[in-house]
């Protein structure tokens, strides 16, 4: 099932919650190539570093942080669009 962000839908949701730092960012580098590129690809986690990790990340690697935002039931995700291979 994927879910929207701001009227595009997420192709990938990683559910990061349990997961400490650094893993949520090491589950969005591992699963990055499930997703085409265009696509989008969400980490969910509680970890407060991933608001900082995420965005980081992104730079280091060329791919496209498009911003964050919360689950339904009210837990941090972060939206990313893969840009490159």
């Amino acid at each position: 099932m994927s879910a929207s962000h701001d009227g595009h839908e997420v192709a990938l949701e990683l559910d990061c919650t349990t997961l400490p730092c650094p893993m949520p960012v090491i589950e969005l580098a591992r699963h990055l190539t499930d997703v085409e590129v265009g696509e989008l690809i969400a980490v969910v986690a509680m970890d407060a570093a991933a608001e900082v990790d995420v965005p980081a990340w992104c730079r280091m690697k060329g791919q496209e942080y498009v911003g964050a935002d919360v689950t339904e039931d009210g837990r941090p995700r972060y939206v990313v669009r893969r840009v490159t291979a």
